[in-house]
């Protein structure tokens, strides 16, 4: 009995000191980072080993005073209106194409379905220079619309979580609304819209810190110092300006990681009621 006891104890404590080394590998990088943004000299050769050796709270008064150059405020406000127009134009034209492909039965839907799930293996960086000639060709080039619209027009291929979840609403539910007379934009806008407030919130989420975080896309097609995005911004900071690098880098993290706070609730309904087999 002693042995079983004992046994079980060793395992917990040798479960604990894992999770434990696992979570400092995955948090020590952010916790450097957050240093790294207070550091005095603002150079990364200036640092006394991992950390800096000096602290301060001047880099972030300059990353939102000291403009000439870097104007990380604009950057700021570029990156916000980006996301939040491909997060609303995104999460509509998803909802709809995964409400669509849940409820209506139509010539060469699996056919979509199996398309999207195959397109859905091929990395999107593949179709860079495909997309570069396209946005050049319509004058999308140093448009921050241009980037929207791509972002956009993307989302729908990823629908599949969304479709999984009307799945879970039962079809009886329609059935009986129609039979009272209502219309399928009525059932869609009132009967299942209210009850799907989870995955919107997941979708909106997931739409809106994509673009929050992308660098390949605006890198392309953004060209102006202007119009740049954070991502693309704080890249272009030269060596002496790692603090301020850092400091923008755990700015710009502040917003998602509240977000993510605030909505988890709705994002664990989301995820595990859209993960069903279609």
């Amino acid at each position: 009995m002693k042995s079983t006891k004992t046994l079980r104890v060793m395992d917990t404590v040798i479960t604990h000191v894992i999770l434990v080394a696992v979570c400092f590998v995955f948090l020590f990088p952010c916790l450097w980072l957050i240093l790294a943004s207070f550091s005095k000299s603002g150079s990364i050769y200036s640092f006394d080993g991992f950390f800096p050796s000096e602290y301060s709270l001047d880099t972030f008064k300059m990353l939102f005073t000291d403009t000439d150059m870097y104007n990380y405020p604009r950057w700021f406000r570029n990156t916000l209106f980006i996301a939040s127009m491909s997060c609303l134009i995104g999460t509509f034209l998803v909802i709809l194409t995964a409400y669509t492909m849940s409820r209506f039965q139509f010539r060469g839907r699996k056919t979509i379905m199996k398309t999207t799930l195959v397109l859905g293996m091929f990395p999107s960086f593949m179709g860079m220079i495909a997309v570069y000639i396209i946005m050049t060709q319509f004058g999308l080039i140093n448009k921050m619309w241009g980037l929207i619209l791509i972002y956009s027009s993307g989302a729908p291929m990823g629908y599949l979580t969304q479709k999984g979840f009307f799945d879970t609403i039962p079809g009886s539910i329609d059935e009986a609304a129609r039979i009272d007379g209502a219309t399928n934009f009525q059932v869609f806008l009132k009967i299942n819209l209210p009850i799907s407030m989870p995955i919107i919130v997941y979708t909106a989420l997931t739409s809106f810190v994509f673009p929050w975080s992308d660098f390949i896309l605006p890198k392309l097609l953004l060209k102006e110092k202007d119009l740049y995005t954070v991502a693309v911004g704080l890249m272009s900071l030269g060596e002496t300006e790692f603090a301020r690098f850092a400091a923008g880098s755990v700015f710009i993290a502040v917003p998602i990681v509240i977000l993510y706070f605030c909505l988890m609730r709705f994002l664990v309904d989301g995820m595990t009621a859209g993960a069903v087999k279609g």
